[in-house]
């Protein structure tokens, strides 16, 4: 400080330490000094400077169609709901209900179905095409036959409230030939026995394309014969294997006609590969 003071004595300059500087000082600057061709901001999004836009995973998923086939079965043994959604790419979704209490065959249809439209608002879904079996349900629903069963009447009621969750929903009337998922579901619910007390464990499905007699664990770990061993020797030799009885020999004929021998090698006929 000092230093500067001689420096700048010759000249008759006084050093002056610098005040701060008031926050609107900058701000009355700046409003002295109006640009004349000044424009307000615009916040608005114009579509013509809209050069892409990206859907998420989730909006692609809701706003895809979606399909929902329902079914209800009512019988002697029991009653029973089945429905499947069928996303736009091809995904299965089953859903099957065994129900406690009297009721008849519509209104199993009408609980299948508001089973069916509650999974898809779960799911978030926003276009929905409804198929079912049932001329009664799906032409009430659409407002072409009129509801006068008293029962059936607060089942409508709760199916319009549910289809306000929806851009889009549309209903349509199958055969039962072409609602066959939907059907067994509804039919296999209706005829199981459930224990309340207990939990109901998952229904786990398979798929065998060798008949039991002609695949054993037991019989590969005693010898060192493939599966298909007695199919092979009947494709080649036309020779039972030994202690074979009638039954047995016209159980192996069955799947022959399925295999077709080239060289050493067995195949299977509409399979690219071989056993």
């Amino acid at each position: 400080m000092a230093r500067w003071q001689i420096l700048l004595f010759e000249f008759d300059i006084v050093y002056v330490n610098q005040k701060a500087v008031k926050k609107s000082a900058i701000a009355e600057f700046l409003a002295s000094r109006p640009l004349e061709d000044y424009k307000p901001l615009n916040f608005d999004l114009p579509n013509e400077d809209l050069m892409y836009m990206a859907t998420t995973e989730e909006d692609s998923h809701e706003y895809h169609p979606w399909k929902l086939n329902f079914d209800g079965a009512s019988n002697i043994v029991g009653n029973g709901i089945g429905a499947v959604l069928v996303s736009s790419n091809g995904d299965h979704y089953p859903f099957t209900s065994k129900l406690d209490f009297d009721c008849i065959n519509n209104m199993a249809e009408y609980e299948a179905c508001i089973m069916g439209i509650r999974a898809a608002i779960e799911r978030k879904i926003k276009i929905l095409e409804v198929y079912g079996d049932c001329a009664l349900v799906i032409y009430q629903l659409k407002g072409e036959w009129e509801t006068r069963d008293p029962k059936l009447i607060s089942y409508r009621k709760l199916v319009l409230k549910l289809i306000e969750e929806f851009d889009s929903i549309t209903f349509y009337y199958l055969p039962r030939d072409e609602n066959q998922m939907a059907d067994a579901l509804a039919t296999l619910a209706s005829m199981i026995k459930v224990n309340k007390s207990k939990g109901m464990k998952p229904i786990q499905i398979s798929i065998y394309e060798t008949p039991a007699p002609y695949y054993s664990i037991k019989d590969e770990e005693n010898d060192d014969h493939p599966w298909y061993q007695d199919i092979l020797q009947y494709v080649k030799n036309r020779e039972y294997p030994d202690q074979a009885m009638e039954n047995d020999k016209r159980i192996l004929r069955r799947p022959v006609i399925d295999y077709v021998l080239n060289g050493e090698i067995l195949y299977k006929r509409g399979k690219d590969k071989y056993c």
